[in-house]
């Protein structure tokens, strides 16, 4: 069934049935709703949305109408139900007329209600600033965001650029907000996740590296961010663009600078590790100090193997879930699956899901092979679901 222009692609569950309540100020990124509301709806939010007389002169109800699918509630005149059951409100743009208001317990208008309401039914609000930086930059606007924070509200600034504080990409936004309303919800745990390629030096110059581009670790990152999980990345040499709101990312580019960052953080109170890092099996034994000249003749490099980081981590994280990956090639599916579960007996893993470099360039073949200490072995289609599958096993927790 094709899609109409109405229709969003969904990307996500993190807002999965929720009900969000989208409050729009008078600021000059209110332009950027449409683009807001149709990101809140990709992750699964049922939006609502509620603008000031001043944001409509920036842009016009029917847009947004276009965007939600859903009446905007502009005036006391319109239907006001939309404050029953609200999940969470996000307020971007927050003008400072709108901060100040809001301490002051001022009602001129449908927004400045529902935030009423939300603070007595402690439902959670993130604000949006958006304004000139001489203005975000006035103590008595720090004298606003502060006292607005100290009643539960989170804010959120984006960067100066041009000489205003904008507006954070709606990707961005939205991850954050997913993040900020799922942390309410029980068994959220401390994670670290390994991902990305390593890396063994020869000399200054070259080296010598595994294939990884980070992409598989830093969407399993973002999916469990989202969830409202504490997230920790160890990446290695990635080519891939990491999210920006992941909050903590430790560069290790070789496998003992890796493996001495997961032991430092072993020493932390971290519920689940999930090892998606393509760590080198062998090294270069002694790498040459400076740059060896070319033209030289053939050289000979001596590669020696490497520590095996699941099993240095064996005892030290034996209480805690541990998820593994297992990258093979030119091997039958059976096979995959037997390599799997030795993986998991001999490292004292929760699971292991298992692929082949060949399928993962084809959306036709099953993304990968998730297999935990029961024995049982399941088909993960999409990248989803492998997302899924791995936060499953996180709140369920080693057991």
């Amino acid at each position: 069934m094709a899609m109409r222009d109405t229709d969003v692609e969904i990307r996500g569950d993190s807002l999965a049935g929720k009900k969000i309540l989208l409050g729009v100020s008078g600021g000059i990124a209110a332009v950027d709703t449409v683009r807001l509301a149709r990101e809140l709806r990709r992750h699964g939010a049922i939006v609502s949305v509620m603008m000031t007389h001043s944001a409509q002169k920036i842009i016009t109800p029917l847009a947004v109408e276009w965007a939600t699918q859903t009446n905007v509630i502009t005036d006391w005149e319109s239907d006001l139900s939309a404050l029953d059951d609200v999940d969470g409100i996000l307020i971007s743009p927050a003008t400072r007329d709108l901060l100040a208001s809001y301490l002051h317990g001022l009602q001129h208008g449908p927004i400045l209600m529902a935030l009423s309401a939300a603070r007595s039914r402690a439902c959670p609000v993130m604000m949006i600033p958006s304004m000139h930086a001489d203005l975000a930059d006035d103590p008595v606007t720090s004298e606003l965001v502060t006292e607005v924070e100290s009643l539960g509200i989170k804010v959120h600034w984006g960067e100066e650029e041009e000489g205003k504080r904008k507006t954070p990409p709606h990707s961005e936004i939205v991850a954050r907000f997913a993040n900020y309303i799922n942390q309410h919800k029980a068994n959220r745990k401390s994670i670290v996740i390994t991902l990305g390629a390593t890396r063994s030096p020869i000399d200054d110059i070259r080296f010598v590296q595994n294939t990884s581009s980070g992409s598989t670790g830093y969407q399993i990152a973002d999916h469990l961010y989202r969830h409202g999980h504490d997230v920790t990345c160890v990446c290695g040499v990635t080519n891939y663009n990491r999210p920006n709101w992941l909050p903590l990312v430790i560069k290790a580019y070789t496998p003992n600078e890796m493996l001495n960052e997961l032991i430092a953080l072993s020493n932390d109170d971290i519920d689940a590790w999930v090892h998606c890092a393509a760590v080198l099996d062998y090294v270069v034994e002694s790498p040459a100090e400076g740059k060896l000249a070319s033209q030289q003749g053939p050289l000979d490099v001596k590669l020696v193997e490497s520590p095996k980081h699941i099993l240095e981590l064996k005892e030290k994280c034996q209480n805690a879930v541990r998820i593994g990956f297992k990258l093979e090639t030119g091997i039958k599916q059976k096979e995959l699956v037997r390599r799997a579960v030795a993986q998991l007996e001999y490292a004292g893993m929760t699971a292991v899901v298992a692929n082949r470099l060949e399928d993962l360039h084809h959306k036709s073949r099953a993304r990968a092979y998730l297999v935990d200490k029961t024995g049982a072995d399941f088909t993960l289609d999409t990248m989803q679901d492998v997302c899924i599958a791995i936060s499953t096993i996180i709140e369920r927790g080693n057991r």
